[in-house]
């Protein structure tokens, strides 16, 4: 059962008694927290499979200025009322430098102000909120483009590029699928338009149907998804059972589990990502994670998921290595702070005073007839 107090699922056992805020002179420690296990446990692990495989790659180089690099992971289960009691205790014991890899809207929601009252930085949260967009926070390094920004390339491709007019939208009822709706709704606004059906459902259920006739009823062109991956292939193979059969286009949020619940039944579902292919041949940055990930566990696929938590760990140690030899959380705070260009390999992260995210990039994929995510060769 998962308990309030969180299992401590890394096996690199206790911090050092002697570490100042997860700092000693052979290594320094990060906390995730983040879903080890329920509906988004997928998610939360593939985060901490890709931070582990950076971590591990610079662990074998000697570290960063001759430190080790640990990674402790707390189980929140996708519950903000399990998150804050979670990092309550975190905050408490002090023995980790930053937290990094959170993953969800409302768990994230739930823990932001603690983090930033107590300066705590936060590094890649696996959410594309706007609000931890807002750069005063002063404590919230995002990699990954925002909701909002994925919200404008489905109105792009749905009504610039295909010129429809009838959009709907499915979302889970809470901070991250309002989220996505608000980032759709101001998308059309911008066109003169609005969405012609809503459809909700709770977080934590497959209560889809309701919502499926509603919007059903409103004969849209297209129905953009913004939820998690069980639900979201509830509503599809519903869907299809009923003849409905209109674009649906989801947000990248659990894109692997939704391609891997559907099969070919997902087949033309296009999906909205805020990484690169991870299968790309062409690009450095794949090529280095995809070996990373073998190097550390060769039994691990390498998706989307682990590749955001690979990139997520890199710019975690870019900032280690910016702050120098003399580490602290304070120093290691304002490294972060200081970074402007980043380069992973080919791939550049670009910050500024004004600019707390990484990349603003958004690629289209689909799930082809054989199930597998593959990229989009035309609008």
């Amino acid at each position: 059962m998962l308990r309030i107090g969180a299992i401590l699922l890394g096996l690199l056992g206790p911090a050092p008694a002697l570490a100042e805020q997860g700092v000693t002179a052979d290594e320094v420690r990060f906390v995730q927290i983040a879903a080890m296990t329920g509906s988004a446990a997928s998610l939360g692990t593939g985060m901490r499979q890709g931070i582990e495989a950076a971590f591990a790659e610079a662990n074998r180089a000697g570290g960063v200025h001759g430190r080790m690099l640990r990674l402790d992971t707390l189980d929140d289960g996708y519950d903000p009322s399990l998150s804050v009691p979670v990092l309550r205790d975190v905050l408490h014991q002090d023995a980790q430098i930053a937290l990094i890899g959170a993953t969800g809207t409302p768990t994230m929601a739930a823990m932001q102000p603690l983090t930033t009252a107590a300066g705590l930085p936060v590094i890649g949260p696996f959410t594309g909120a706007t609000f931890l967009r807002d750069p005063e926070l002063g404590n919230v390094f995002n990699l990954r483009a925002s909701y909002a920004a994925e919200a404008e390339e489905w109105a792009r491709l749905l009504v610039d590029d295909r010129g429809l007019d009838r959009i709907a939208i499915l979302y889970q009822d809470d901070s991250f699928g309002r989220a996505g709706q608000s980032g759709l709704v101001a998308a059309l606004q911008r066109r003169g338009m609005e969405p012609v059906a809503e459809g909700t459902y709770m977080r934590g259920t497959l209560a889809v149907k309701a919502a499926l006739i509603d919007i059903r009823r409103a004969k849209p062109q297209a129905v953009a998804l913004v939820g998690l991956s069980l639900p979201l292939s509830e509503f599809i193979l519903t869907s299809h059972s009923l003849e409905f059969n209109p674009v649906f286009i989801s947000i990248s949020f659990g894109a692997d589990d939704i391609a891997a619940e559907l099969g070919s039944a997902g087949a033309g579902l296009i999906v909205t990502q805020i990484m690169p292919f991870p299968q790309d041949s062409a690009a450095p940055t794949a090529a280095v994670f995809r070996a990373a990930l073998a190097a550390h566990d060769p039994a691990l696929q390498p998706g989307f998921v682990n590749f955001e938590g690979y990139l997520t760990g890199r710019l975690a140690i870019v900032a280690l290595e910016a702050a120098g030899p003399a580490l602290s959380r304070e120093r290691y705070l304002e490294a972060l702070r200081s970074l402007r260009e980043v380069d992973l390999d080919g791939l550049t992260l670009t910050f500024s005073p004004t600019d707390n995210q990484g990349l603003d990039r958004v690629f289209l994929t689909e799930i082809d007839p054989d199930g597998n995510i593959v990229a989009m060769t035309g609008g």
